[in-house]
């Protein structure tokens, strides 16, 4: 029997020649986990959601039962600090929900119009703690505590034989003003003071990138995950979408690309009118995350042969179906995606996704 160390040699060498679209001895399998393994593991959500450390903890203990899985997109629940990255409120289950019920993003129009005044003449680094402690009524000191759990809680996945995809994940910046303006409110913007939504958005870039660089350097992680999480260019004009989102997003991946690591970029909601936009990655440099939105095979047709692709098993599937229709799913998934794909669910596994399917979508990627 291999030991844990063994282990996560075997699955991080896998998990490099994936990005790097060499051949490998199987599929990869990550899976995006959260709230389910608290049902896993008979844990209130509540008490999930405690602390970045209880999170972690009832997620390692999923893991280590759900059996031969390469590794996790996080070592921890970030549903609960959903305000530092989409600057609206979250409702948490045992204070604003019930104890068993899944948190929520809870977006309105919290941030004003003036406010890309501030930013852009007091800079992001001030307006933002501030903004979160007094109008979010978030803990914004108690959450960053919280997080210096963040690399004991990757040590501990990786003690136990588990590479963790992500240790850092960022935001692409038009989302931190889309939910605090709220999605409408934002979209009006960009028709009303787009060159004023641009200004602001240059600002907290800079300070972002600047950021993300240092934290790079400090954790040297393979994969940096970011999230343009409403930036499918399904919602925009393409004009709109070349200047508020792709700009952000393509600046943010070559920052990270120079510094020697491969850019996750998940893709939510439909990118199919823009998949000609990530040929210009060097090949084996980022992946490509979907969601089932986008047609996987039309990603693979156009990118299959310069970024590695992650995803895309449906939540329905994994609600709704049977054992042997996620493992058909997922088989053929594999077969025909080839070499260059990381089997794992398309966004987040559902809370309530049956055991049975997910041992079957392992078994898919391990063949056990």
């Amino acid at each position: 029997m291999k030991t844990n160390q063994e282990l996560l040699q075997e699955r991080t060498e896998r998990f490099k020649k994936t990005l790097a679209l060499e051949k490998t001895d199987r599929t990869p399998i990550i899976l995006m986990i959260d709230g389910f393994c608290a049902i896993h593991t008979g844990v209130k959500l509540s008490e999930f959601c405690s602390s970045v450390k209880r999170s972690s903890e009832v997620m390692l203990d999923s893991v280590k039962q759900l059996g031969d899985v390469d590794g996790v997109t996080s070592a921890f629940a970030v549903g609960p600090i959903f305000p530092m990255i989409f600057m609206a409120k979250v409702k948490v289950p045992g204070r604003e929900l019930p104890d068993n019920m899944l948190w929520q993003l809870d977006e309105a129009e919290m941030m004003t119009t003036e406010d890309y005044d501030t930013i852009i003449n007091k800079g992001w680094s001030s307006f933002m703690p501030s903004y979160l402690k007094n109008r979010l009524g978030f803990d914004f000191e108690g959450a960053l505590e919280q997080l210096a759990y963040a690399p004991q809680a990757i040590q501990n996945f990786n003690d136990e034989g588990y590479l963790v995809y992500s240790p850092l994940v960022t935001i692409t910046v038009n989302e931190y003003l889309s939910g605090g303006r709220s999605m409408s409110k934002f979209m009006r913007d960009l028709f009303k003071m787009p060159d004023k939504v641009e200004a602001a958005l240059e600002v907290i870039q800079k300070e972002n990138l600047e950021q993300l660089r240092q934290q790079i350097r400090a954790i040297k992680p393979q994969v940096v995950f970011v999230s343009p999480a409403r930036g499918a260019s399904e919602f925009y004009s393409p004009k709109l979408w070349e200047r508020f989102v792709w700009k952000y997003i393509k600046e943010t991946a070559d920052m990270i690309i120079e510094e020697g690591v491969v850019c996750d970029i998940h893709c939510d909601g439909n990118w199919e009118r823009d998949l000609d936009y990530f040929k210009a990655f060097p090949k084996g440099k980022a992946v490509f995350e979907c969601d089932g939105a986008t047609d996987i095979y039309k990603i693979k047709e156009k990118l299959g042969d310069r970024l590695c692709i992650k995803g895309d098993v449906p939540a329905g599937l994994m609600v709704l179906g049977t054992p042997d229709e996620v493992y058909d799913f997922c088989t053929k998934r594999i077969q025909d995606m080839g070499q260059g794909y990381i089997l794992s669910n398309g966004c987040t596994l559902p809370a309530n996704a049956k055991l049975e399917n997910v041992k079957a979508m392992i078994a898919a990627a391990t063949g056990k």
